[in-house]
């Protein structure tokens, strides 16, 4: 497991420099990725008792990292809310990745780049199988000064990602729409 997460932490690291230099503040960079933790999860969807029917694996939510890598096999059941509310089924290969962007990056970014509602629908008897490795930051996050301008006014304050999580998890933040906001919009 150890070689799987150095491997996928190593394709996280690439997805996010490719975010830092496309907004010109690839200088973060270094310091931003000594600042990140990673968790690695395993996690096993049933399918519902009969074929006629199907179960919520996973709620609909948007994830609390700065970013997530997913990986899955051959059972699908990932769907992608779209902007106009619909949802879509998202059907990787079992070769390849899904990436998204968490709600830290979408604070971290002043809210230009969309971290998406997602949920698993399981039909069908197969169960399935997917790892997630999670990049959560140690440090405060401050959205950089490059991405504030007179169009991008700022949106959020310095926030600690832990804080993000855990307040995810309280009444009140379980029920925004969108947690960052909440936990540390201006």
């Amino acid at each position: 497991m150890h070689s799987y997460s150095v491997l996928v932490s190593e394709l996280e690291k690439m997805v996010k420099r490719m975010v830092f230099e496309s907004y010109g503040v690839e200088k973060y960079y270094d310091s931003f990725m000594e600042s990140t933790n990673y968790l690695l999860r395993i996690m096993k969807y049933r399918g519902p008792e009969t074929e006629d029917k199907t179960n919520v694996g996973a709620r609909d939510h948007t994830d609390k990292t700065f970013m997530t890598i997913l990986h899955q096999n051959q059972v699908n059941g990932l769907e992608l809310k779209t902007k106009d509310g619909h949802w879509i089924s998202f059907d990787p290969s079992p070769s390849s990745f899904v990436v998204l962007a968490g709600d830290a990056l979408l604070a971290w970014s002043n809210n230009r780049v969309h971290s998406p509602n997602h949920r698993v629908i399981m039909s069908g008897k197969e169960e399935r199988y997917s790892l997630g490795l999670f990049a959560f930051q140690k440090e405060m996050i401050h959205v950089p000064q490059e991405l504030v301008d007179d169009q991008h006014p700022l949106q959020f304050k310095p926030f600690d990602n832990y804080g993000l999580l855990g307040f995810y998890y309280t009444e009140v933040g379980s029920r925004t729409e969108c947690s960052a906001k909440a936990y540390c919009g201006v």
